[in-house]
């Protein structure tokens, strides 16, 4: 095998990571973006910009995408070919941000590195095997029968904390321009924040996470249209709908600290969702041995680790584990034992 190249398409940043034969990665590269905003012209041409100067490009013979949203069709890492872009193309419009981006940089790929063997590792793996009563909606039997029910995401993230603490009553927070909480049970998830999509759950930096059904009733009510509400719970929500400035808790932070009110209405309503959604995950697992945190937020935010600290010692032995996200490593790992497999290799 030569050189694995690895692309993480995001909803706020690209991460590329290269593997040399030694499964070491030698170079990595992350680059803020609105993946709503680049043609497949454009990725390829940053893909052979970032690129160039550190690998030539027939060294690379392997490359792995992370894929928000697998659906009910994987469980596991697929070679992706015109069956596999299909079926993720009937999903992008589940994960618009990132499902979307994932496959123009499959596109563009393709384009630049013609026959090169091409695989996808998915964030709803993790959690396929959650028990039925965290993974059922109650809603009627004919929506259920639709194939409406808790995916979970992150699971790359969520997965690869689980493995560090395999016999724990572990809480997972992957926190950045996407929130999400595992509650995870030797090694097992039991359940997650987010649900159906990569929308529900906590609030996140455009994101507006769970919400009241009936508001939504409401605004359709009042005329605003599906394409609406959508780009609206997306892309107008969150920290950034709720501060009217941004939705980057760094430029937040500075705002409150400034006596911005809206900045600190953001980050209030922020830790109070996460707060409650970490005392539901203590309930279900009747106590907690570590809550780990991750992401630009959750390993950057010293004021919420601060925060998240004093609360938890009410609850004695519990401690905060800061642990540096490297879904890009995850990735290259399934990939790479998908392409030792009879059959899969390049």
């Amino acid at each position: 095998m030569g050189i694995t190249l690895i692309v993480n398409a995001g909803s706020s940043s690209l991460k590329l990571q290269l593997f040399n034969q030694a499964a070491e990665c030698f170079w990595k590269s992350s680059i803020n973006w609105s993946p709503q905003d680049q043609t497949i012209g454009d990725l390829q041409k940053l893909f052979s910009e970032r690129l160039a100067a550190h690998v030539a490009m027939n060294q690379i013979d392997a490359v792995g995408h992370r894929i928000v949203h697998g659906g009910d069709n994987f469980d596991s890492a697929v070679v992706i070919d015109v069956r596999v872009k299909a079926k993720l193309l009937q999903l992008r419009r589940l994960a618009p941000l990132h499902n979307g981006a994932a496959l123009n940089a499959i596109e563009a790929l393709e384009l630049l590195l013609p026959g090169v063997w091409q695989a996808a590792a998915f964030d709803t793996s993790f959690h396929r095997n959650l028990p039925v009563e965290a993974s059922t909606y109650a809603i009627p039997l004919d929506w259920r029968q639709r194939g409406l029910h808790r995916f979970g995401f992150h699971g790359l993230s969520h997965g690869a904390i689980a493995r560090r603490f395999p016999k724990h009553k572990l809480i997972s927070a992957h926190l950045g321009a996407g929130c999400s909480l595992s509650v995870i049970q030797n090694g097992r998830c039991i359940d997650t924040t987010m649900g159906y999509t990569p929308l529900d759950g906590l609030v996140m930096a455009s994101r507006s996470g769970s919400v009241d059904p009936g508001i939504l009733l409401e605004l359709l009510a009042q005329g605003v249209s599906a394409a609406e509400l959508g780009e609206g719970l997306q892309q107008r929500s969150g920290l950034l709908g709720l501060s009217g400035r941004s939705g980057d808790m760094r430029e937040l932070r500075k705002l409150g600290m400034a006596g911005n009110a809206d900045a600190n209405l953001a980050i209030a309503v922020f830790q109070q969702q996460l707060l409650k959604a970490i005392g539901a995950g203590i309930a279900l697992l009747g106590g907690l041995d570590v809550l780990a945190l991750t992401g630009g937020i959750g390993e950057h935010d010293h004021f919420l680790q601060q925060w998240l600290t004093e609360r938890l010692q009410l609850l004695g032995k519990a401690k905060i584990e800061i642990i540096s996200t490297n879904e890009e490593l995850e990735i290259y790992q399934q990939i790479t034992a998908l392409r030792l497999q009879p059959n899969k290799s390049a």
